[in-house]
């Protein structure tokens, strides 16, 4: 595998999570953080390719094959799924 290539996978998936996690923390509203969502799951698949493309990071392509999951959550909840309304 080209060295470039998952140096790229490495340092994009760090730099897109951080990105993400500011959004998610900023609480702008349910649009920005489904955004931040999706910048997850970018970055969990970079991860992801990064860790089983590296010769020595699997636990990090694993880890973020469940952050994948976690992401897409947070991106149904956030972003296609219609807020609901409780009674308080």
């Amino acid at each position: 595998m080209d060295d470039a290539l998952v140096t790229g996978l490495q340092y994009y998936g760090a730099a897109a999570g951080a990105v993400a996690a500011l959004i998610v923390s900023l609480d702008l509203g349910r649009k920005p953080t489904g955004l931040g969502f999706v910048i997850f799951v970018t970055s969990s698949i970079a991860l992801i390719g990064w860790g089983f493309l590296g010769p020595e990071a699997k636990g990090i392509g694993t880890q973020n094959l469940i952050l994948l999951a976690i992401n897409l959550i947070g991106v149904y909840r956030y972003l296609i799924r219609k807020k609901s309304v409780h009674a308080a």
